[in-house]
């Protein structure tokens, strides 16, 4: 029994320090973004507007 329990204490620690670094780079990388970039609709489903480019085509 013992056994078990240490091997599900370390894996909690071990979820536990993936998600905090996980969330530390997210916020470290929405502290550097410059801001949001304009791109044109993936799709204009009945917008009245039609599609300039792929996704990252970058118009």
């Amino acid at each position: 029994m013992e056994k078990s329990m240490t091997s599900k204490r370390i894996f909690g620690l071990i979820t536990a320090l993936f998600w905090l670094l996980f969330a530390g780079l997210i916020a470290l990388d929405s502290t550097h973004a410059d801001g949001s970039r304009v791109e044109p609709p993936l799709i204009a489903l009945g917008s009245g507007q039609a599609a300039s480019g792929g996704h990252c085509s970058g118009r």
